[in-house]
């Protein structure tokens, strides 16, 4: 028959209570109402900031961008198979942003900017908003390289250059897209 000692029960309490953690943590947390095509609506995310990432509850990042009065649309930045209706979503906190410098370049990014090259972690120090202003037209740099297209009529007679935009007007079935 098994005795039960009262200090052996004390000690074992004592030492529980010493090693309690009582951090605690607020975060935003909502429900998902609704998936579909890429989109969840999600009810809960009061304090969501337009452009924020959320996390699904099973890793799915997303972005809130629909941002309502009851409910918030979230694009999904994943597959999402496990997202269902009364999932549970979190906020993160953060604007989504991505890292940007000479490190990124030849790498294969998500749209989160995350490598899936498997050349392992970009290493990049600077990072910008995904959702980010134009620069004004004076700042930018100007059109001096010329292009050629490759069809002899068209470089003959229209002179286009690297980076600019051409408005091409045409019937159907003429080759506008071929250019």
């Amino acid at each position: 028959m098994v005795s039960i000692r009262p200090d052996e029960i004390s000690a074992i309490l004592k030492q529980q209570i010493e090693d309690y953690d009582k951090s605690v943590s607020v975060s935003n947390v909502g429900t998902v109402l609704q998936v579909g095509d890429g989109i969840a609506r999600v009810y809960g995310l009061d304090k969501v900031m337009a452009g924020e990432l959320v996390v699904f509850e099973d890793g799915t990042e997303g972005l809130a961008l629909n941002l309502e009065d009851d409910n918030v649309g979230v694009v999904l930045m994943g597959e999402g198979y496990g997202i269902q209706e009364g999932s549970t979503v979190k906020a993160t906190g953060k604007i989504a942003s991505v890292p940007v410098g000479e490190a990124m370049l030849g790498r294969v990014v998500n749209p989160l900017g995350q490598p899936m090259d498997g050349k392992g972690e970009i290493a990049s120090t600077d990072v910008r908003l995904i959702e980010n202003p134009a620069p004004g037209i004076i700042q930018r740099k100007s059109v001096h390289e010329p292009m050629q297209t490759g069809i002899t009529a068209i470089d003959a007679m229209i002179p286009v250059g690297r980076g600019q935009r051409e408005l091409i007007i045409g019937d159907r079935q003429t080759g506008k897209t071929a250019i």
